[in-house]
């Protein structure tokens, strides 16, 4: 299944201020940067993969996974009004897809993207 458009990041300028005014955690294969936006309708969300992180079958591998990624926990996060961008570390190519799994969550919660608990009261 294709993510909508509508929900790509397209324009230059947005990824670029998504990196100059957002947030970023970086992991071991994955730096995953975001931008709250009130004015945004849905998640915005983009993949760069350069020419560091593998050839060019294993970036196209590398964005087919965090799309499938994306769509898999967009809905479970605490605000869908952001932009959201993953960019791929050298070396991502050859990790298996449940360790991208696993730092890419891990790099999203630290990010809190995903609402917290609430804490258990002591009745």
């Amino acid at each position: 299944m294709r993510l909508p458009r509508k929900c790509s990041i397209t324009r230059r300028a947005d990824f670029a201020r998504v990196k100059m005014l957002g947030q970023a955690k970086a992991g071991r294969f994955v730096i995953l940067s975001t931008l709250a936006d009130p004015a945004l309708a849905s998640l915005k969300t983009g993949f760069i993969t350069t020419r560091r992180s593998g050839k060019a079958h294993d970036r196209v591998l590398l964005r087919r996974h965090f799309r499938v990624l994306v769509q898999a926990h967009a809905p479970g996060f605490a605000d869908l009004r952001r932009f959201l961008v993953t960019i791929a570390r050298p070396g991502a190519s050859q990790a298996t897809f449940a360790e991208l799994k696993a730092d890419w969550c891990k790099q999203a919660k630290r990010l809190g993207l995903f609402p917290r608990p609430e804490a258990q009261r002591d009745l």
